[in-house]
């Protein structure tokens, strides 16, 4: 399993900018996160992601690799939606994993193309599909894409590492734009580590 790849430079980068997050990093020291190249099993990994933990949404892609082999738009497209829920998901996740392999097999969402586009026309592409939001996209951006300044607003984890680190009793988005523009353009590793905080105890 291939992994996010930072090192040196953007580690540098965010301590000089940022000393708070330079210390946690410093405690933390190198965080190896795993990352989903195959674009279209990444968005079903995304979506079944939606409002579970992480554990169950790997049990859940597990047994959906067990039915149906390859995660594939054309296996996803000769299975019914019924054995597809039936993996441990709601019938609506079931739903935008079907209406997301008709996208792509359709050519409404071309995969290559979201390979080249910038950050805010993948948003907007992915946006469009049922049962995609924003969230979703940004997710689909840091760990398939690997795109490199990606901090997600809506992400509570992410909201919660940032207000530990701080010391913040709340975090209004203008003062959560500040921070991610200091981080810019390595926002990326900046979420990692603020994931990290969101749980450890500091």
């Amino acid at each position: 399993m291939p992994y996010f790849e930072y090192g040196q430079k953007e580690i540098d980068y965010l301590k000089k900018k940022d000393k708070k997050l330079g210390a946690a990093i410093d405690r933390i020291g190198f965080i190896a996160r795993e990352t989903k190249p195959d674009t279209f099993l990444a968005i079903v990994d995304c979506i079944i992601s939606q409002q579970i933990s992480s554990k169950a949404a790997d049990t859940v892609l597990g047994r959906l690799g067990e039915l149906i082999g390859d995660i594939t738009p054309d296996n996803i497209a000769a299975t019914e939606i019924d054995r597809i829920q039936q993996c441990g998901m709601t019938m609506k996740k079931a739903g935008y994993i079907k209406s997301l392999t008709e996208a792509v097999l359709t050519g409404v969402l071309s995969l290559d193309e979201l390979l080249v586009l910038p950050d805010a026309e993948v948003i907007k592409k992915l946006v469009a599909l049922e049962g995609i939001g924003v969230w979703t996209a940004e997710m689909l951006l840091l760990f398939s894409l690997c795109r490199p300044d990606v901090v997600s607003y809506g992400d509570l984890a992410i909201r919660r590492g940032m207000m530990k680190l701080y010391g913040l009793k709340d975090l209004p988005k203008v003062k959560f734009e500040y921070y991610k523009k200091r981080y810019s353009p390595y926002g990326s590793v900046a979420s990692l580590y603020l994931w990290k905080l969101a749980v450890m105890e500091l």
